[in-house]
């Protein structure tokens, strides 16, 4: 693996969701180029799901705050309880550097702006947008 340690923004992004998930664990693994991929565990998923929490997991890349961060990943066996699909924004994939199971979530940001739409606020949003699936 590179010896590249994320980026002080990058660091600060993590630091942030700490802060703000702070009844989770959140760990972060340098991706090698300034980014880091970061796992929050556990999170709440809503009412729909036959699981009530998971991990949720994200590249948060070296040009940050510019790039978003997208996709998101969830645990691979997220069942809904009604046995109804996901429907569109979901599938089933390998992601990250230990190329492991998820979800994926795509929710991208068509108007990200920079200045205040952070890592943090991301995971938020789609999380909302996961309970009211």
């Amino acid at each position: 693996m590179s010896t590249t340690t994320t980026t002080a923004t990058v660091g600060e992004a993590i630091e942030e969701l700490r802060q703000t998930f702070g009844d989770a664990v959140v760990t972060s693994e340098d991706d090698g180029t300034g980014g880091a991929w970061v796992t929050i565990d556990p999170v709440p998923l809503g009412p729909a799901y036959a699981q009530e929490t998971s991990w949720i997991a994200f590249q948060i890349t070296f040009p940050y705050p510019e790039a978003d961060v997208y996709p998101l990943f969830v645990r691979p066996d997220l069942h809904r309880k009604d046995g109804g699909s996901h429907g569109e924004g979901f599938q089933a994939v390998t992601w990250g550097p230990h190329n492991r199971p998820g979800t994926q979530l795509s929710r991208r940001s068509n108007r990200l702006n920079p200045a205040i739409d952070t890592a943090a606020t991301k995971v938020l949003k789609v999380l909302k947008w996961l309970s009211e699936q």
